[in-house]
């Protein structure tokens, strides 16, 4: 399993630290992993606009202009999922972190046991994350969870990933990205493949979705997308 850590905390010390502690419990736990390490909140931001695939997230706090808590909760905005682990000196915002759904905090210095047993919270949680993919669109790059996609739309070379927040435009043939999901997703048509968690009424000419999206049944897909519905619902 691969994990992707961001740290963000303006103390260089603290900065270098925890990443050399990330890095000795990566390879003790014989796990692949990327540590990328930001100066300051804007700076994560900056980078997040083109890059925003991250498993866990380790922010300090109390950094100038723009807190930890407050780019937590900018981040929740479009990542209910990633893991956020503060860094503190003052417990007095830990009532804060409740808002942004937040693993624990951790108060400097950072003791190697008590990063180490969060961390493994943090792996098990992860292991119960729903299954996701990584696509590349309009310069970013982002993890969807596969609970989020409703559907998924074909255009000649190109294909629509249309979720309940918004649309993904990517240079991807449909049966390309239908190998990169599980069997919760099913070929309804050769332009379109749909979520079955994302079905709510099954016609012979056409699928409805939550929110009351209708899209097309190609012939003689009938039966087969009702079975594929029933196991797995």
């Amino acid at each position: 399993m691969a994990i992707r850590f961001a740290i963000c905390d303006d103390d260089e010390e603290q900065l270098q630290s925890l990443k050399n502690l990330l890095s000795e419990w990566a390879h003790g736990t014989a796990l692949s992993f990327e540590v990328r390490t930001f100066p300051s909140a804007e700076a994560f931001l900056f980078a997040y606009a083109q890059d925003s695939a991250y498993d866990i997230l380790i922010l300090d706090i109390e950094m100038k202009a723009i807190s930890g808590i407050e780019l937590a909760k900018r981040i929740r905005k479009e990542d209910g999922r990633v893991e956020i682990l503060f860094i503190t000196s003052h417990f007095e915002f830990v009532s804060e972190g409740y808002e942004v759904d937040a693993l624990h905090y951790l108060t400097k210095p950072v003791a190697q046991d008590k990063l180490y047993a969060v961390l493994a919270k943090a792996l098990d949680r992860l292991h119960t994350e729903p299954p996701s993919v990584i696509i590349s669109c309009e310069g970013e790059t982002v993890k969807l969870h596969e609970p989020d996609i409703l559907y998924v739309e074909a255009f000649l070379h190109y294909i629509s990933i249309h979720t309940a927040k918004r649309e993904y435009r990517i240079k991807e043939s449909i049966s390309s990205f239908e190998k990169r999901l599980t069997d919760d997703f099913f070929r309804i048509h050769r332009s379109y493949l749909v979520s079955l968690k994302a079905v709510t009424r099954i016609s012979r000419t056409e699928v409805t979705l939550e929110g009351g999206t209708l899209l097309p049944l190609a012939r003689g897909k009938y039966d087969a997308v009702n079975r594929a519905f029933i196991e797995r619902n």
